[in-house]
């Protein structure tokens, strides 16, 4: 954990650096456009179903309609962190070589270039992961209602391995000889990363975040081995 949180201070480090402030921009704008557009595609089927249904008329529809945008900006702040990090897959190959041009300069040198292509698939498998594994805790996430804590513990249990291995899989991308991480180094990551998306404001920033933190805890691990093979 102590290498993890050096890696955290030095991704703060990095964040007013001008090309990584660009790639936020970018990832936040696509980020939040992609939450409203279809955050205002399901309003407008709803509220066009209940309409069509009959079911509710007048005040009520109006306030079915509040109740769903209500529900929708609840959804939306749940699933910010799915969309972020599925957006930050997209632009990972710039944001991991800009880092390891300016602090990792042997390893920038070595590294595999990664295409959109490999991004898409990148992102595409990471917003598999997150569906499959959210959907098989989702019992216990209701079970757990009754505790009062125990479903957002369970939840960020669930995230923190799974951005771990998310994490992991855009650097791994561009340096695929290499060994992966360790599971404790892994798990965390996605803990650390995890919370900070569970921080209001803070979770803006926290897909760029995490993703310079995982560069640097990458390299610390490997320039950590070199120290001890010397």
């Amino acid at each position: 954990m102590t290498r993890t949180v050096h890696a955290f201070l030095l991704a703060l480090k990095d964040l007013p650096h001008p090309r990584v402030l660009r790639i936020l921009a970018l990832s936040l704008a696509l980020t939040l456009l992609l939450l409203a557009a279809s955050g205002a595609a399901i309003f407008f089927a709803a509220r066009w179903g209940l309409e069509q249904g009959r079911w509710l008329d007048g005040s009520g529809l109006d306030m079915a309609g509040i109740l769903i945008a209500l529900g929708l900006i609840a959804g939306g702040w749940l699933l910010f962190r799915t969309v972020a990090i599925v957006v930050v897959g997209l632009f990972a190959d710039a944001i991991v070589a800009d880092i390891e041009e300016r602090h990792y300069p042997g390893a920038a040198q070595s590294a595999v270039e990664v295409g959109w292509r490999q991004n898409i698939m990148l992102a595409l498998a990471s917003l598999a992961r997150v569906i499959v594994g959210n959907l098989i805790a989702m019992p216990f996430y209701i079970l757990l209602l009754v505790t009062g804590v125990g479903t957002v513990l369970l939840a960020l249990a669930v995230n923190a391995v799974l951005l771990g291995r998310d994490l992991e899989a855009m650097i791994g991308a561009r340096h695929p000889a290499r060994p992966r991480l360790d599971r404790s180094a892994r798990w965390s990551l996605g803990l650390l990363s995890a919370a900070s998306f569970l921080v209001p404001v803070a979770n803006l920033l926290a897909p760029i975040l995490s993703a310079a933190m995982a560069v640097h805890l990458f390299h610390l691990r490997s320039d950590n081995e070199k120290r001890g093979l010397s």
